[in-house]
């Protein structure tokens, strides 16, 4: 039974990789070293070792679990295109980089995000902004969050929740967000639920899925008169059901009228890339946070998602753990270096402009079927970004 190519070749250049890393500076190990051959080590664990054919067979087994050799054919792995060769290779980079001796892990890392940020801030139009890179899209969010607290709240570092007891925080988000979005922020920030307010949208005129700006503005006004603290509002360009993109110019300025932090996530932030950009989605550049998903957007395995954001006291980021001084943290990046490297500038945006011409022609198609009575006015200037449809394109090698 063969090895899974694309797993063999995965395990080939990741070992070819390391091999000169080392530079051939590798010794040899003698011969005659002496060999484990305890009976007690329990299951497949051998005592000689195994070689990594072996062991990528064995990965290979687990994947594809107990199932008959004729119907196992049909489990191959997901074609990742050479792209996602080079983000999968850069975890293992990173394991081995993080070995390196301190000076020189330093200056390497330091590098490595400087270069990540300056070309994601460029790329996406968000001028002079720091960058967090995270595994779950939700964690950047939550940092921005502590950042906020920590901003608003001066005692709450020694203090912690007394602060807020006096003055309780209220993050809003629409009703047409991501759902669970706002018990995992409280979970996680130990707040009370009552502590999330979802903002209705429209119903009466324009689009369903937006969020209703002077609902909102009324909301605050009853919270701040009631002694609570507006902290922060998340807005989206591009809801996770419908693609709409919020007002997000007017809410810059009312999260300016009362003193809130505006963060901005949703599919259609990638279009920040391309040459034309919709009026609604560029004013999410002028935000104070957003969040990246580069994985699904350019079909890239494995990578970090991205939250940009401006703030003027690194003590207050470093608190609230949007930066950290340990240099392996840095290498989270590290996937998305050689990708964004490997595709350049011209690839990245030729990727986000065939999802965005492939989503815009399912619109099309949906607005002819007669059961679509849905508004289209806001999809037209912010179009749905169906990544997930260009994903499986491009992984077919068009």
């Amino acid at each position: 039974k063969m090895v899974d190519p694309t797993l063999a070749e995965m395990g080939k250049n990741l070992n070819e990789a390391m091999k000169i890393l080392e530079d051939n500076q590798r010794k040899v190990e003698e011969e005659n070293e002496k060999k484990y051959a305890r009976k007690d080590i329990p299951g497949p664990l051998q005592g000689s070792g195994q070689d990594m054919v072996s062991i990528l067979q064995l990965v290979q087994n687990l994947m594809h679990g107990e199932e008959e050799e004729e119907t196992s054919q049909t489990y191959r792995l997901q074609n990742v295109g050479e792209q996602g060769h080079m983000a999968l290779l850069g975890h293992s980079l990173a394991a081995y980089i993080s070995v390196l001796d301190r000076e020189r892990l330093r200056k390497l890392t330091t590098r490595i995000l400087s270069d990540t940020t300056l070309w994601l801030c460029r790329l996406f139009r968000y001028e002079n902004g720091s960058a967090y890179y995270h595994e779950d899209d939700r964690e950047g969010l939550l940092k921005i969050c502590r950042l906020v607290i920590h901003t608003h709240y001066e005692d709450y570092t020694v203090e912690g929740f007394n602060v807020l007891y006096t003055k309780q925080p209220v993050i809003y988000m629409s009703s047409a967000g991501r759902s669970g979005l706002g018990q995992a922020l409280c979970n996680q920030l130990g707040l009370p639920l009552s502590c999330m307010c979802r903002v209705p949208c429209n119903t009466m005129f324009g689009s369903q899925h937006q969020m209703d700006v002077a609902l909102l503005d009324r909301l605050i006004k009853d919270d701040v008169e009631s002694g609570k603290l507006p902290l922060l509002l998340v807005a989206n360009a591009g809801t996770p059901g419908a693609g709409h993109t919020d007002k997000l110019g007017r809410l810059k300025e009312l999260c300016e009228q009362y003193n809130m932090w505006l963060h901005v996530e949703g599919v259609n932030l990638a279009t920040l890339a391309l040459g034309y950009v919709s009026s609604s989605v560029l004013a999410a550049t002028k935000c104070d946070s957003i969040t990246l998903t580069l994985g699904c957007w350019l079909g890239l395995p494995a990578v970090p998602a991205v939250t940009l954001y401006r703030h003027e006291d690194p003590s207050l980021s470093l608190a609230a753990g949007l930066t950290s001084s340990q240099p392996v943290e840095k290498l989270r990046a590290l996937p998305l270096w050689l990708s964004l490297q490997y595709l350049g500038h011209d690839g990245i945006v030729a990727r986000i402009k065939q999802a965005s011409q492939l989503s815009q022609r399912l619109l099309e198609n949906l607005k002819n079927l007669d059961f679509i009575k849905t508004s289209v006015e806001d999809e037209l200037s912010s179009p749905v970004v169906v990544f997930k449809f260009f994903q499986e394109y491009s992984n077919r090698g068009m």
